[in-house]
């Protein structure tokens, strides 16, 4: 799994967990619908901290228990 799969896959497990419509999402931290598509869909494979800071704000958690998670702690370096 490489990073940006892991960022999808922790997005739509917190919006499933939450129960939230990515337009709910949207509203709670300020980014754009069309921008939280983009991350899911793969338009957008390098999303900024800032922007995931912000998606951590609309679900109500710190960025620390967004990346705390076995997925982010087995990720494999990028550059080899």
């Amino acid at each position: 799994m490489n990073t940006y799969s892991a960022v999808r896959d922790r997005l739509i497990q917190l919006l499933d967990e939450r129960r939230m419509s990515i337009h709910k999402l949207a509203m709670e931290s300020a980014v754009a619908p069309s921008s939280i598509k983009n991350i899911l869909y793969g338009k957008s494979v390098n999303p900024g901290i800032v922007t995931i800071k912000m998606l951590c704000d609309g679900f109500g958690i710190t960025l620390t228990e967004f990346f705390d998670t076995p997925e982010f702690r087995e990720l494999e370096q990028e550059i080899k």
